[in-house]
Formats: structure tokens, sequence, C-alpha cells
């Protein structure tokens, strides 16, 4: 099995998916960032293909970075609390990585999905 890195985003102040928000994907090496992706989420809120393909998987240390502000503000959502919400966590095994961001205005919660 070969590891490889999934993602999606519920806005859960409307109870729907949160489609076309940027999201980035860096490695992470000490205080060095490589960029790997730039994706927008489609209509159920999913990118399209994985955010880190199998053909790319490196063990190692990454950051997800979710253009929330952006899509809020797109959405007419009110105030103006979150903007960028980067994810920084560990891949270790070759495996199915899934980081959901459930989302409303003022909070967010991830987990490690399936």
């Amino acid at each position: 099995m070969t590891g490889y890195l999934t993602t999606h985003v519920l806005d859960t102040a409307r109870g729907l998916p949160a489609a076309g928000m940027r999201i980035r994907l860096y490695r992470l090496d000490g205080d060095r960032r490589e960029a790997l992706a730039d994706m927008t989420t489609n209509a159920d809120g999913r990118t399209d293909t994985p955010i880190l393909p199998a053909t790319a998987f490196a063990p190692g240390d990454y950051e997800l970075v979710f253009e929330a502000g952006a899509y809020l503000r797109a959405a007419k959502a009110p105030d103006g609390f979150l903007d960028l919400i980067p994810l920084r966590f560990r891949m270790e095994e070759a495996a199915h990585y899934h980081v959901p961001l459930l989302l409303s205005p003022f909070g967010y919660s991830t987990y490690r999905g399936s």
C-alpha cells in the first residue's frame, strides 16, 4: 500500500460542503516549507484528486493551509474572525491519511479521518 492524503471541508453553519475553498499543501523541513499542491474544493467540498497522490508520498511533516476567510466572505458569513487555517501534522506510514476541516464563521475542528 502506498500513502496518500485527502481532505474535505464542511461548512457546519450552513450545513453544506464548502465549495470553492482554496487549499495549499506544504512539506515541512525544520523552518523550510516546500509547496506541493494548490487546489480548490469542488461542489462536494473535496479536491478532485488526492491533495498528495501516492506517487508523491514521503513520510514527514506537512501543513495544509485552508483559505477560510475568503470562503466565508464569499458565503456572506458574519464577522471576519477566521482567515487562514494552518493544520500541521505528521504522516509516518504508507497509508491513506484523510484530514477534514469542519468550519463555521467562529471556529473549526479537524481530526484524522478514514
